[in-house]
């Protein structure tokens, strides 16, 4: 009887969390959507969802919902920011915005693993060390790829910084009523 019990906790547990990272990848594709044109990366809502998906699930749940997300781009489902006009799969993977995109697992993690309290700067300087990552992976891939010899860091990190902030803010004012979802799950 209690092993019965065991299993069914479980395996209900398995299927909430399934239904959660779903929930999530699906979410992540609708935010890479909404986008403001840069080149040669767009500014999307990508990096809220993530740090949301982060604090809301936690780090476990919050990294198994974004390598979801990451294998379902790579596989050739147009969830990126500019798919499918700008190609699918491995090959748009690889492009300009690769090194943001691994910089997300890393964001998601640092997002949901770090605790956080009442401290609204504390926590805003978490949540900006989390997000840094995006950033740090992202101009490093994107420097390799187009050449140091480019304004790396003009490109691919100043036009974005001022609504990174916001969003950090948005984030950090709300944290309270999102960690109250990490009690559903």
């Amino acid at each position: 009887m209690y092993m019965e019990t065991v299993k069914n906790i479980t395996q209900s547990q398995i299927v909430k969390n399934v239904f959660f990272a779903l929930i999530g990848t699906i979410i992540l594709a609708i935010s890479s959507k909404i986008k403001i044109p840069f080149y040669p990366v767009p500014m999307t809502m990508q990096t809220f969802v993530v740090l949301f998906i982060g604090i809301a699930f936690g780090w476990r749940l919050g990294l198994a919902t974004v390598s979801l997300y990451l294998l379902e781009g790579i596989c050739g489902l147009p969830v990126f920011s500019g798919t499918p006009e700008k190609g699918l799969g491995l090959i748009y993977f690889t492009g300009p915005t690769m090194g943001y995109l691994i910089g997300f697992l890393f964001t998601v993690f640092f997002a949901g693993y770090l605790d956080y309290d009442n401290n609204i700067i504390k926590n805003f300087i978490k949540i900006t060390f989390a997000t840094s990552f995006i950033y740090i992976l992202g101009l490093i891939w994107l420097g390799s790829l187009i050449g140091w010899d480019k304004p790396v860091y003009k490109l691919g990190a100043q036009p974005f910084l001022l609504a990174e902030a916001f969003k950090i803010l948005l984030i950090t004012f709300t944290l309270s009523k999102i960690k109250k979802i990490r009690r559903i799950i």
